[in-house]
């Protein structure tokens, strides 16, 4: 049976899965109900400085995006850090890691960006026994504007900076949380390993408006009838967090950082693909909100399950796997050529495909044969897009196909080659240059 123990950065827990810093771990009754559910660490709720704690809207503090069946894909928020008193959080914390020490139990913390407020801190948040330190960088709304979260996280030096003070002032382990609202999410990870962060997790909430009220014509959640920005995540985020979670396992500055795994995990599958691609770990926040912090179970049953059927032992037998895999559009395989194949059993005649195809990309589906609908792929006009896969309602009814070395491509009239050929080579290439594979790792 495979083993899902986690060892991250010294901080261990029966599973890799922790609840992120949010409303769901705001207080020592969510956290202790969590840890009943089966959760094997959290991250609780961002804490602030000694003093009058922060003061959040009394209203609405949630958009949505839906699916066509209602079911949530992305939420925003524009609630604040925690509003609790810190001795409040801090002696409710070290309550709970008293009764859960195989848990994990890590601190979200978000002070000014001046060394004093840090120094502060850092010792009554140790003094409870939580394993590490989260470095909140990211919060897009309302701290930002007060120059902390995202402020910070958008300026590596600010970032490698204070990570610099926090390694000086705590024995903890420094995990530095990332702002995905940057043009290149390495400059901040490298400035944050170069301070000497312990790991990075990524990504923080993105940027967003949701909706539009078109009757009172406000941003939702509308508060006394106005709107603004807040944090987006759920699942629609989790491409976007994916492919930086990738950019940062694969830099050549920052590879071998470790990385807890953040946005949009809602299946045992999406914490996978985000270890494949370099995580530790994964903080989950929007499906616990969405389903209850039960969905924990499905995600332990499930991992373990997929590890046992591939034989996976470990978890760091999956964790960067996919890593190398990863390349530039330059490097990818021209010579690979595939063509789209519609399975006729499966095929309910929808015609999604075809329209697709036939308004949008290269006209390569059929719609009728001898005055009957059916939907066919023309292999003469197929490119291999694989639009049709994705817009087919039924699953493996329409697959892509890869032509065997010597075969005919009856599109190019051409030869499928044996070799591996890129752009870098390419004769349209206006720069190629003598044939290169991509640097080895």
């Amino acid at each position: 049976m495979a083993d899902l123990r986690s060892n991250f950065l010294g901080i261990k827990s029966p599973n890799p899965f922790w609840l992120a810093s949010a409303p769901p771990t705001d207080k020592a009754y969510n956290v202790e109900r969590a840890f009943r559910a089966g959760w094997g660490g959290v991250v609780w709720k961002t804490l602030g400085e000694a003093g009058p704690p922060v003061v959040n809207v009394n209203g609405p503090r949630y958009g949505a995006i839906w699916g066509a069946d209602r079911r949530l894909l992305g939420l925003n928020n524009i609630e604040l850090i925690t509003d609790r008193p810190l001795e409040v959080n801090l002696r409710e914390m070290k309550q709970v890691k008293m009764a859960w020490p195989d848990r994990a139990l890590v601190a979200s913390i978000m002070v000014p960006c001046e060394e004093e407020a840090w120094k502060a801190i850092l010792p009554l948040v140790e003094e409870t026994g939580a394993d590490g330190i989260e470095l909140n960088f990211g919060c897009p709304h309302g701290m930002s504007e007060r120059g902390m979260g995202a402020a910070v996280g958008q300026v590596p030096e600010y970032v490698e900076m204070v990570v610099r003070w926090c390694k000086q002032y705590t024995r903890m382990p420094v995990i530095t949380k990332l702002t995905p609202n940057i043009a290149d999410i390495r400059k901040p990870a490298r400035a944050a390993h170069k301070g000497g962060t312990d790991a990075v997790s990524l990504i923080n909430t993105i940027n967003s408006i949701t909706s539009v009220n078109l009757d009172t014509f406000s941003p939702e959640p509308s508060i006394d009838g106005r709107g603004t920005h807040g944090g987006y995540c759920g699942p629609a985020v989790k491409p976007i967090a994916l492919n930086m979670v990738a950019e940062i396992a694969r830099d050549p500055e920052t590879r071998g950082l470790p990385i807890s795994g953040i946005g949009g995990i809602t299946t045992w599958r999406d914490a996978a693909e985000f270890m494949a691609l370099g995580a530790g770990n994964v903080q989950v926040c929007t499906a616990a909100m969405t389903y209850g912090f039960k969905i924990v179970e499905e995600m332990i049953s499930g991992l373990s399950n997929w590890m046992d059927e591939k034989g996976h032992r470990t978890l760091s037998d999956v964790v960067g796997r996919a890593v190398p895999n990863v390349t530039d559009w330059q490097f990818l395989n021209l010579n690979h050529v595939t063509k789209a194949h519609i399975d006729q059993d499966l095929c309910i005649k929808c015609g999604r495909c075809h329209i697709a195809c036939e308004d949008t990309s290269h006209q390569a589906i059929t719609r009728l044969k001898d005055g009957v609908r059916h939907f066919e792929v023309m292999e003469e006009e197929c490119v291999g897009c694989n639009l049709c896969v994705d817009v087919c309602p039924v699953e493996n009814c329409i697959t892509m196909e890869p032509l065997p070395a010597g075969a005919l491509d009856r599109r190019t009239g051409l030869t499928v080659s044996d070799t591996y050929a890129n752009w870098t080579t390419h004769p349209n290439n206006p720069a190629a240059r003598k044939p290169e594979v991509e640097p080895a790792e």
